[in-house]
């Protein structure tokens, strides 16, 4: 716990620094013609496909506010999370970072004694640091012992769920002090509102929780995380919306996801900082096929959530700033969940860490502007690196995904094959998003780039299928005198 105080304590000074000192903080970036520190708010679903909304080609459900989105600002169709599962895209996300290179792996769960290490700069802690109110309302998933939560990183409220819905303490392992599924707010594990049992009203409390603290906190900057525990499963909805889609209980799920974003938007309006708010709403990775009827869709893209193909990385992603992303805009460009830290500097001013992150500012695209960084590519990482991206290029490297061989039906667990085989392969996914035609054999020269690429990234970052471990990863957060 010494070693978790005197992190804090660095940050503390950081922050002193970055909120009085103006030589270690630029000023915000000259958005519109006008200076200032926009508000921001990101909203993240749970699980949500890649064709799970009506501006992304749904037709079973209807989607809105979403769409009106869309067509108000940004839809954007090549927008990935850096890793395909649930902790791990949250970690990239809020440090801009792959989650390789923090040592952030997988999904902790309630027994987990692991979480966020607390000397990553995350997203709260450097809007926190230029004067913004933030909160999160919704799932966390960075780790549920003390040094992990929200408010020891950079979040001034919480309310919500430390992981994921299905995870209930129910075995040996478990805290004791979990006896169901923890509702939580504040700063301590400790600091339950309710055993939850019933998450009908989940989606609708969280959403409520938004609004409030727009309202609250309207007369300065503020960023809102509102990341929705929907629709991974066990699916859940309240009352209003049950049996109301055509899409079964997962299209009533999706449209009170909607309904919540709608809420959020005319809060925004109402409160009169419409004009001057950000939003992006996305989702934390693709569907999970094996549920069945209880899972979404991934559209034209191969396989969900836990790969590395399309299906699993690419996910819905719609970003609207009235009078500064114009309307009705699609971006074709590839970018990724880790480039929004460092684009939120870049329009903020605020400081970026002084430890290796790899997102850049894309800021330019959200102008319409085609991306001229240099670093349009993507490594697609789990433990190994199984895939790397160029443009439109996408090499496979050999190796075993899981593949739904039986779904669960109606909100059951399927049967997945965890040995299906990948082989070396090279894919154009402007011509074959499927990822199911092999060109590597009429490419030889792109396949020596992507491999030249690949191998500098593993020196960084390792490959567990080379037995590389990499010159560049850093520790993930340990609870004392645990592994």
């Amino acid at each position: 716990m010494i070693g978790y105080l005197m992190i804090n304590w660095f940050k503390f000074f950081v922050t002193l620094a970055c909120l009085f000192c103006g030589v270690l903080v630029e000023g915000a970036v000259d958005v519109g013609g006008k200076k200032g520190k926009p508000n921001v708010v990101i909203i993240f679903a749970d699980d949500m496909g890649y064709g799970d909304l009506g501006c992304y080609g749904n037709a079973k459900h209807a989607t809105p506010n979403l769409d009106a989105m869309a067509k108000a600002g940004m839809r954007f169709t090549d927008f990935h999370v850096a890793q395909a599962v649930c902790g791990a895209s949250r970690a990239a996300l809020l440090s801009g970072c792959y989650p390789n290179r923090i040592g952030f792996h997988g999904a902790p769960d309630h027994s987990a004694t692991h979480g966020i290490n607390g000397n990553e700069w995350l997203m709260p802690e450097m809007l926190k640091a230029k004067g913004y109110a933030t909160a999160v309302f919704g799932k966390w998933h960075l780790g549920h012992h003390f040094p992990f939560l929200p408010k020891q990183n950079g979040f001034d409220e919480y309310f919500g769920l430390p992981y994921s819905n299905d995870m209930w303490p129910a075995h040996p392992q478990a805290s004791a002090y979990y006896p169901k599924l923890p509702l939580m707010r504040g700063n301590n594990a400790h600091e339950f509102v309710e055993s939850l049992e019933d998450q009908a009203v989940l989606t609708k409390r969280y959403t409520q929780r938004a609004v409030d603290f727009i309202k609250r906190k309207k007369s300065k900057p503020f960023f809102l995380y509102l990341t929705y525990a929907m629709p991974h499963v066990p699916l859940a909805v309240s009352k209003d919306f049950r049996g109301k889609s055509q899409g079964g209980m997962y299209g009533d799920v999706i449209e009170e996801i909607d309904w919540s974003v709608g809420e959020v938007l005319k809060a925004l309006k109402e409160q009169g900082v419409a004009e001057n708010t950000l939003v992006i709403f996305l989702s934390d990775n693709g569907p999970w096929l094996s549920y069945g009827n209880h899972g979404g869709s991934a559209g034209r893209l191969r396989e969900g959530k836990g790969t590395t193909f399309e299906g699993g990385t690419r996910v819905p992603m719609i970003a609207m700033w009235p009078g500064k992303i114009k309307a009705g805009q699609t971006n074709d460009d590839l970018a990724m969940t880790i480039d929004l830290l460092p684009t939120l500097a870049g329009l903020t001013g605020g400081k970026l860490s002084e430890r290796k992150i790899d997102g850049v500012d894309i800021w330019g695209m959200f102008e319409g502007k085609k991306r001229k960084d240099g670093r349009a590519y993507y490594f697609y990482y789990n433990n190994d690196l199984k895939a790397v991206r160029l443009g439109a290029w996408k090499l496979h490297f050999p190796h075993t995904y899981r593949t739904v061989v039986k779904d669960g039906g109606e909100g059951k667990p399927g049967k997945y094959n965890y040995g299906a085989r990948q082989g070396l392969a090279l894919y154009d996914l402007k011509a074959n998003l499927g990822e199911d035609v092999d060109v590597a054999a009429k490419n030889p020269v792109i396949m020596k780039r992507l491999e030249g690429l690949a191998d500098g990234m593993r020196k960084q970052l390792g490959d567990s299928l080379r037995k590389m471990k990499g010159n560049e990863r850093r520790l993930i957060g340990r609870i004392r005198g645990k592994r």
